[in-house]
């Protein structure tokens, strides 16, 4: 009898086992089914767990209610977050990782060991004005991301650089939106072509750290048109990103994450984007107010948000229509997935092919300020490394920047590895200061450094005793002054703009000992911003922008010094003669409202605050040529090894119809073979409008030239190219009158050519949106 109950029971369960099988084929699946049809099958529930993320599973940063790590959080430990998946419909979780310079992991080395290329810096790859470098860096990071188990990567980033100390100004590229957009599209070209996505942020006008998460942004349509939004249109346009971050400001009052002016209207409706909006972790205040706005997913993802959007749906305030578009956007994406796809992933990229890449892309945007027959070094040289820099390296800026890289390479070993006799006293004396003061600075993790930031080592004290000494004893003396940024707060004028009374004394020390004994002094910038340069420059005979140059920034540091890469860096952002000099520098970081305070994450306690972009169009460049401030170096600028001449600028027309091209011929007059970044501006009449004396609209970089090649480069312009935006007809519109070509720097003009429009034309009719609230007394030049 008890054994004919078993194998009834048995029978029931199996015949139970089968019909769920069979219920579970029959259900729709991703991939299989349209997206319309798995989205019908979803519950709401299910819904809104697409719509929010995952959960932060970080140690040191605990999110409370997110409960244990997802399946996803598992395979990639320390991942920024997860797009939650549903496996009964054949939805899969995906992972996504930060970060713009390489592959970041909280807590990589402890559950979970992988090393990753830290890659140089933003700011250095736009630096080297060439999209086919950038692309290239691009493909072999998403490569290695994949490689990986990472979906999607929390990069690159393309706010512009609209005041010298902003904070995160090391991972975006530069003040101008045209390098910024072309730079960008080639990044994420790279990165995408492997299957892997990105998100680009932040967007938009997040230009500084000081309140990032409070602080509304009150700018007019036509900057925010022209300046804040143009890169990221161009970026859209050409490489059509999987997904973009909002970031955590407000704009003219307004939260990007919740402003569908922004994420709908021109997003999509204008610019034809087709990914979805992800939020900045714990980006916007109303997850309702998110979601209808086009900001499909909510990251990283908390209970209470779910929970709105649960009630909204269910008291009739949000339809859930719109849940399903934005749900809809997800699984387009979800579709081009590695995971999805079901990619086996090894975990061991080619990091050394990778590292080698780093070093190369390094070299390239490196800039030479200065050279008073310093550079390069002859071989075989004796060199007296001075500054804590040389020896501690800054491969990367800090926060979500930050790269778990298994080795950075300093200057100092960089010199060895070129054939360069360094000074031992010096080796001695620098890394015992730094294993000294290594141990009364402790590192700390993110979240640590976060919410309390560590102040910085502060450079050593040579006696004179032992400058004279490697003055008498060594050929050339390199001081390397190094400055870091990152996440969460910007830099200071005061030790961070400007160098210290200690380093400021020690670059007049050496170079008083070194020059007086006929011997040249070369200062090496490993920075991440533009600093002063004006107080010490005079004291020394060459200084190399190093910027932060990744894991292998030392040797090719080395590499740049020695002659064995000739430099074609170029400024893509202005160094100020100082910092007053600077536009914004007035109303940057804005006000605080003390009296209104707001909760943030971990506990935190904000202040409202606000900032008025006055200068209005007149960022960077813009404003110190038209304004005729001679900054210490302005962009685009950068010395060689070699020479170039330019020749035969010729336009296809002297009349400007549908499109103008024009052609220019690059000649290496030197004795050296090197590369040039030729940049083609434009002056437009100024119509109705105030209008920048000349902006940049197109740039190339030529091959590597030999003594005595040429190489003839051509650019397109269209309407677009001569049209500013015109506020209150909300349209882009060319005006007719005389524009010239001009062919240089932003204030060194090579060669010139005039042509004509005839009338003016309407290039493109956009929406009345992102108004200001209240009027801006905004700058005027003088040419108005």
């Amino acid at each position: 009898m008890l054994a004919l109950r078993n194998r009834f029971l048995l029978a029931s369960l199996l015949s139970c086992t089968i019909v769920l099988v069979r219920a579970q084929q029959s259900l729709p699946q991703l991939g299989k089914n349209s997206v319309q049809e798995v989205i019908s099958a979803m519950t709401l529930e299910e819904k809104v767990n697409i719509l929010v993320g995952g959960g932060l599973n970080v140690p040191g940063m605990p999110l409370p209610g997110s409960g244990g790590p997802t399946d996803a959080q598992k395979r990639v430990r320390g991942a920024a977050g997860t797009i939650v998946g549903i496996p009964r419909l054949g939805i899969p979780s995906l992972v996504v990782c930060d970060g713009p310079a390489g592959i970041h992991a909280f807590n990589a080395g402890q559950s979970r060991l992988y090393y990753a290329t830290a890659w140089p810096i933003g700011t250095l790859l736009a630096s080297s004005w060439d999209t086919t470098l950038v692309k290239k860096v691009g493909t072999a990071f998403g490569k290695e991301a994949k490689e990986y188990g990472i979906d999607i990567l929390l990069a690159p980033g393309l706010n512009i650089h609209r005041n010298p100390l902003g904070g995160r100004n090391f991972e975006y590229y530069s003040e101008d939106p045209i390098v910024t957009g072309n730079i960008a599209a080639a990044m994420v070209k790279g990165i995408q072509s492997n299957g892997v996505g990105v998100s680009a942020k932040h967007f938009f006008a997040n230009n500084q750290e000081t309140n990032r998460n409070t602080v509304n942004t009150i700018a007019s349509e036509r900057a925010l048109r022209e300046i804040y939004l143009r890169g990221w249109e161009i970026l859209v346009k050409q490489a059509k990103p999987w997904t973009i971050m909002s970031s955590y400001n407000l704009v003219n009052g307004t939260y990007t994450a919740q402003n569908p002016e922004l994420l709908t209207t021109i997003l999509r409706k204008e610019w034809g984007y087709k990914g979805f909006v992800m939020s900045d972790w714990f980006g916007g205040k109303d997850a309702v107010a998110m979601t209808k706005a086009g900001n499909n997913l909510l990251m990283p993802g908390m209970p209470q948000q779910k929970q709105a959007i649960l009630d909204a749906v269910k008291a009739g305030q949000l339809d859930v229509k719109v849940l399903d578009q934005n749900v809809t956007d997800i699984l387009n994406i979800i579709l081009l997935s590695p995971t999805y796809k079901g990619y086996k992933y090894s975990d061991n990229p080619d990091l050394k092919k990778n590292a080698q890449l780093s070093r190369e892309a390094a070299t390239e945007g490196m800039v030479l300020l200065k050279n008073k027959n310093a550079l390069p070094i002859s071989a075989g040289s004796s060199v007296a490394l001075i500054g804590i820099n040389g020896y501690e390296l800054i491969a990367g800026g800090t926060g979500s920047g930050e790269v778990t890289k298994m080795y950075t390479v300093s200057l100092a070993e960089g010199l060895f590895h070129a054939g360069f006799a360094t000074n031992p006293e010096l080796y001695s004396t620098y890394t015992k200061y730094l294993e000294e003061e290594g141990i009364k600075h402790p590192k700390k993790s993110m979240f640590e450094e976060f919410m309390n930031p560590s102040e910085p080592i502060g450079e050593y004290s040579l006696s004179s005793d032992i400058i004279v000494k490697a003055a008498n004893t060594n050929d050339h003396a390199i001081i390397s002054i190094g400055r870091n940024a990152g996440e969460g707060t910007d830099r200071k004028i005061d030790g961070n703009y400007n160098l210290t009374e200690n380093e400021k004394a020690l670059i007049k020390n050496v170079a008083d000992a070194f020059h007086a004994r006929n011997k040249k002094v070369i200062v090496v910038l490993n920075i991440a911003g533009p600093i002063d340069v004006t107080s010490w420059r005079d004291n020394v005979d060459a200084v190399l922008l190093a910027w932060q140059p990744g894991l292998e920034g030392g040797n090719a540091i080395a590499d740049v010094l020695s002659g064995k890469v000739n430099p074609s860096g170029k400024l893509a952002t202005t160094f100020p003669a100082a910092y007053t000099d600077d536009p914004t520098g007035k109303n940057f970081p804005g006000k605080e409202f003390k009296d209104k305070v707001v909760p943030g994450m971990f506990g935190q306690k904000l202040v409202e605050a606000e900032v008025t972009y006055e200068e209005g169009v007149y960022v960077g460049y813009r404003y110190y040529n038209t304004f005729e401030i001679k900054p210490a170096y302005e962009f685009g600028y950068g010395l060689s090894y070699t020479e170039f001449v330019y020749s035969d600028l010729k336009l296809s027309s002297p009349n400007f119809t549908d499109k103008l091209t024009a052609t220019v011929t690059i000649t290496n007059s030197g004795k050296t073979t090197g590369k040039e970044v030729v940049q083609l501006y434009i002056s437009a009449p100024a119509g109705n409008l105030d209008k920048p004396a000349a902006e940049l609209k197109a740039f190339s970089k030529t091959g590597l030239l030999k003594p005595g090649e040429s190489q003839t480069i051509t650019f397109t312009l269209t309407a677009r190219d001569l049209a500013s935006y015109q506020t209150k007809t909300n349209s882009w519109v060319a005006d007719g009158g005389m524009y010239t070509v001009k062919i240089g720097t932003s204030q060194t003009v090579r060669l010139s050519v005039p042509f004509k429009l005839a009338k003016d034309i309407i290039v493109e009719k956009t929406n009345k949106v992102l108004a200001p609230k209240s009027i801006i007394n905004e700058m005027v030049s003088k040419r108005k």
